[in-house]
């Protein structure tokens, strides 16, 4: 699994997973999402390299998109592949973090 991170000149990171964000990973990767969670007020999640999504996973997704949108902030995930978006939308998670597939209305979601 790999994290990138990416400061736009609008305002907006874009954090790039890749790989597979199974239940170890998940763990690793949590202290660093959610340090940037804590301190972005608009955060793109592109998942458009990430092959596998569990629970842990998810529930990072939630923890750091709450965040995010608590303090009045945007956060939204892009581009997941047809099955992560099927896990996603039976979990409910697109009733509270947007999901698109294009970068552009990612982008224009998560704009400040």
């Amino acid at each position: 699994m790999d994290l990138s991170v990416q400061e736009l000149d609008n305002g907006i990171t874009v954090v790039a997973l890749r790989g597979r964000l199974d239940t170890i990973w998940a763990g690793e990767m949590e202290t660093s999402f959610n340090t940037i969670a804590g301190s972005k007020q608009s955060v793109v999640v592109d998942l458009s390299e990430v092959s596998f999504l569990g629970s842990l996973g998810m529930r990072m997704f939630v923890q750091g998109g709450t965040t995010v949108i608590r303090r009045g902030g945007k956060f939204a995930i892009l581009s997941p592949d047809p099955n992560i978006t099927k896990v996603l939308k039976v979990a409910a998670i697109d009733s509270l973090i947007p999901i698109l597939q294009e970068r552009a209305a990612a982008l224009a979601a998560a704009l400040p």
